[in-house]
């Protein structure tokens, strides 16, 4: 079972993201509002993947990929956001996200790109 740590400034989507992981093989360790947040957990809890939002208060997702990317390098993090993201999206692949979701997204597609990590 693949431990996953949901990083999103809005409690629905990391909630709606728990309830999808919960009928696969994903067990779901702990949850950030925020990138500042997602570092320590990350440290912390030592997940198998991060799904982590770009657009948060205090510190975005770009710049917790880069941070966590410098704690260990082999970190898998999909990232996910909204419509209109693009050019982030790419600086994210290039900062070593695995991947990327974009909302809304189908329950489907969200297991498929964490099942592939």
């Amino acid at each position: 079972m693949k431990k996953v740590l949901i990083v999103d400034d809005a409690a629905f989507m990391r909630m709606s993201i728990k309830n999808m992981l919960s009928k696969y093989d994903f067990e779901v360790v702990g949850e950030a509002e925020n990138g500042i947040a997602a570092i320590e957990k990350y440290k912390e809890l030592g997940p198998d993947i991060v799904t982590m939002d770009i657009t948060m208060p205090e510190m975005d997702g770009l710049e917790a990929l880069r941070e966590i990317k410098k704690v260990d390098p082999a970190a898998a993090v999909v990232m996910v956001s909204a419509l209109g993201q693009e050019a982030r999206m790419k600086e994210a692949i290039i900062y070593g996200a695995k991947g990327f979701i974009v909302k809304p997204f189908k329950e489907e597609m969200l297991i498929s790109a964490l099942s592939k990590l």
